[in-house]
């Protein structure tokens, strides 16, 4: 049965179709209405991807936390279904947090969430106790367990703090039987990774903790995922309060990989390799699945907390969902690539090969719906000392991506981008090249851009504020010259 606040928020968001009355990006996810974050259910049911997220319908700031609906045949055309969840219960009136979702046996979609309702403290404040939730039902409508909490703070490991004890995130083994993977924090103050087993997916029992952050790598760790990707296993989580490692991790929310072994009859974790998962200014809460054709592909927020104050006036929604990504493990490392379905997107295809020094615009090459690859090619290691590409240029506004090879250093910089608040706007990485050789591919798409360095070894991802007609594109070689390749396709969603 559909309860009135479900409802409350189904009939608000009904008129809007999420194509008006404000322009959108072309082939990134945005709210129907309102504001969105965490991605949220990421699951493929009934011949269709589900993509839920973290959702209030009312206005384009965070509000108590529902959860959005859109399905698509291929991660790219997306069609919005009415509001899933909202919260409408004494264990979730505070909010319906993050969470993640399954196929049972018998066909149902099985839907786990953290349900947030308000503890009134003995000083007379208040703090946000959080317990696992299930919900199930048919694509379109759940019904949420009388059974609700499945998981609360009885289930904790010893220390654990039931004010942090949220983001779900479940899968089923090769036996059949079922596993979830919670962020926690520990006694110590830091992240944690408890994993339940079960046998129905509803009813829990804590098994391991996967493994403890010990206050090396952030605070709490929000948004755990955990699989198994070629012969590795592969764990992510989004850290809190981070504070930077060189160039690996920035300040403040960030994201984190963690690459190693676990072992298949305790469970124990075995660090290997970590890294940050992107580095760019707009990436969080990412979250996979493996798709049909066996494919690991992952999406996440692309936005940053802190520049949340921005909103842009006139616009019904705030928030938009990172280019979907294959994953890969290559010699310890992350692999991601844009899924190979944005290619049935492309246009015309545009290529040049030039020799580069001066700041140069090429014929055919502009626009703001972009997918652009661009190859420096091995010269001798002093020709040229840095080479800057602008996008989304215009006489007032760009967003620059620089790269040094004498320090294998790659920037993006937004500095100009229009933004009117004095945020950190750039973000620089450690990317490997061979005599000043690197390939950047370049998704555009409006609102943002995504920057995939040497073949998917890094990703930065970037939102901007620049008006639409800002749609120049420039290459130049400061220091010297270079040899560029360049292919470039406009990308339409009726191509």
């Amino acid at each position: 049965m559909t309860s009135e606040t479900l409802q409350k928020a189904r009939d608000y968001e009904g008129p809007y179709p999420g194509n008006a009355p404000s322009p959108r990006p072309c082939y990134h996810l945005t709210p129907r209405i309102g504001w969105m974050n965490d991605p949220n259910g990421f699951s493929y049911y009934k011949g269709q991807y589900h993509l839920f997220y973290q959702y209030h319908p009312y206005s384009t700031q965070w509000g108590p936390m529902h959860w959005g609906h859109a399905v698509s045949p291929d991660l790219l055309h997306w069609t919005y279904l009415p509001c899933a969840l909202a919260p409408d219960q004494p264990y979730d009136e505070a909010g319906c947090f993050s969470g993640s979702a399954i196929e049972l046996p018998d066909g149902r979609h099985l839907l786990m969430y953290t349900g947030v309702r308000r503890e009134m403290q003995p000083n007379g404040s208040t703090k946000d106790v959080q317990t696992q939730c299930i919900a199930i039902g048919d694509g379109l409508d759940y019904e949420k367990l009388d059974c609700n909490p499945v998981l609360d703070e009885k289930d904790l490991p010893e220390g654990g703090s039931r004010y942090d004890f949220r983001d779900p995130k479940l899968w089923q083994e090769a036996d059949g039987t079922y596993r979830c993977v919670v962020g926690n924090r520990a006694a110590d103050g830091s992240g944690s990774l408890p994993v339940y087993r079960s046998e129905d997916a509803i009813h829990w029992q804590l098994e391991t903790v996967l493994d403890r952050c010990y206050n090396e790598f952030g605070k709490m760790w929000e948004c755990p995922d955990v699989f198994p990707l070629d012969g590795k296993t592969v764990v992510l989580v989004s850290p809190q309060d981070m504070n930077p490692v060189g160039l690996e991790f920035h300040n403040g929310n960030g994201t984190l990989c963690l690459i190693g072994e676990r072992d298949p009859d305790t469970g124990a974790f075995q660090r290997e390799d970590l890294q940050a998962i992107d580095y760019g200014l707009d990436f969080y809460a990412p979250q996979t699945i493996l798709s049909p054709d066996g494919r690991r592909i992952m999406v996440a927020w692309m936005q940053n907390w802190d520049t949340c104050v921005v909103q842009h006036p006139g616009r019904c929604w705030f928030g938009q969902i990172c280019t979907p990504r294959e994953l890969s493990v290559q010699d310890g490392r992350l692999m991601q690539q844009p899924i190979r379905e944005l290619e049935t997107l492309r246009g015309r295809r545009v290529y040049h090969s030039a020799l580069v020094s001066d700041e140069v615009v090429l014929p055919g090459v502009s626009g703001r719906v972009v997918d652009m690859t661009v190859t420096l090619r091995p010269g001798q290691p002093d020709a040229y000392q840095m080479f800057r590409i602008k996008v989304a240029y215009d006489s007032t506004h760009y967003t620059m991506i620089t790269y040094k090879p004498r320090t294998s250093v790659l920037r993006v910089d937004r500095g100009h981008s229009g933004f009117n608040r004095d945020f950190i706007h750039e973000r620089k990485c450690l990317v490997r090249s061979q005599g000043g050789a690197i390939q950047l591919r370049i998704l555009l798409d409006r609102c943002s851009v995504e920057v995939f360095v040497n073949g998917g070894e890094q990703a930065l991802s970037t939102v901007l504020t620049t008006p639409f007609s800002a749609d120049g594109i420039s290459f130049e070689a400061i220091g010297g010259q270079v040899m560029m390749e360049l292919e470039k396709y406009d990308l339409t969603l009726d191509g």
